[in-house]
């Protein structure tokens, strides 16, 4: 106990505390699941419990490795279910906050504006290159500690984040960085749907626009995923229902929308700009997962 009269344990949990943000923001971008980047965290914090913290020189970076190799387990016995683990079966979890900003804990788990477009590449990709990538490249741990998180050497390990670096920047479109350009994009692509007008939707998509639709494993269909302006406008279009009842909101840092059915969430739409265009749509529409996220937009 020291002078204030904390004990060791009280003293290690406000340690942990201090890096909960972070570690959580590692294992979103690992697993893109928020109830699962909690459990990695929480599983970190009962790894830290059990061990000699005295021996820890580096209780950041310590954790950071921890959550990494939690994470790297989950993914792992995740793709392995799958009949090819390298196919995309899910969205990532959005980050849902109100138009005019998100709140600092959010802003954390975004930092380095980490889209839907993003984590959804980040899905496709091998476990330990996806924990190579994440870690070197969003969060700077050096290739020689993660070596032996992924049980390589150093050089193998930076293949691994080089090849997924090469699968991100080939596949994830550069966002407008402007936020009311990028609501402008979203209000003309909305009033477009509400209207039922095809042409008008036309010509606010990108010709080679990406939709995908994630209704969830219980229900028809899965996750569905249409290519092509004329295709994507096509489907906005039964849109329609439900466009009257959006409210706009901020999903993972960019310009989206949330709508409601009968005071409910129902959906969540998030919106790559580039270019005056939209180029990604990804809906969320999977009952269980959409119940499960906050919702301060409403």
């Amino acid at each position: 106990m020291d002078d204030n009269g904390r004990n060791d344990e009280d003293f290690l949990a406000e340690q942990f505390e201090a890096h909960r943000g972070h570690l959580r923001a590692v294992a979103y971008r690992m697993l893109g699941s928020l109830t699962e980047a909690d459990d990695a965290v929480q599983e970190a914090w009962l790894r830290l419990s059990r061990a000699d913290a005295g021996e820890v020189r580096n209780l950041g970076g310590w954790l950071t490795t921890v959550v990494g190799r939690v994470s790297l387990d989950m993914l792992r016995s995740r793709t392995s279910r799958r009949e090819d683990p390298l196919e995309v079966e899910r969205l990532p979890d959005p980050v849902v906050g109100p138009a005019d900003g998100m709140d600092p804990e959010q802003e954390v788990l975004i930092a380095d504006s980490v889209g839907l477009a993003l984590l959804v590449v980040l899905e496709s990709l091998a476990p330990a290159e996806r924990l190579a990538f994440v870690l070197h490249d969003m969060f700077a741990v050096p290739y020689d500690e993660i070596a032996p998180i992924v049980g390589r050497n150093t050089a193998a390990a930076r293949q691994l984040a080089s090849r997924a670096r090469r699968r991100v920047q080939g596949s994830v479109p550069e966002p407008e960085p402007d936020l009311n350009k990028q609501r402008e994009v979203v209000d003309a692509f909305l009033a477009a749907a509400r209207d039922g007008d095809f042409e008008a939707l036309v010509s606010v998509l990108d010709p080679d626009v990406v939709l995908r639709a994630d209704r969830g494993p219980s229900r028809t269909g899965g996750l569905t995923r249409i290519v092509g302006a004329q295709a994507v406008a096509g489907g906005a279009i039964t849109f329609q229902r439900v466009a009257a009842q959006v409210r706009p909101a901020l999903v993972n840092g960019a310009a989206g929308l949330v709508s409601v059915v009968n005071g409910r969430p129902w959906s969540v739409v998030s919106f790559t700009v580039a270019n005056g265009k939209v180029k990604e749509l990804n809906i969320l529409s999977d009952p269980e997962r959409v119940a499960r996220l906050e919702f301060t937009v409403l």
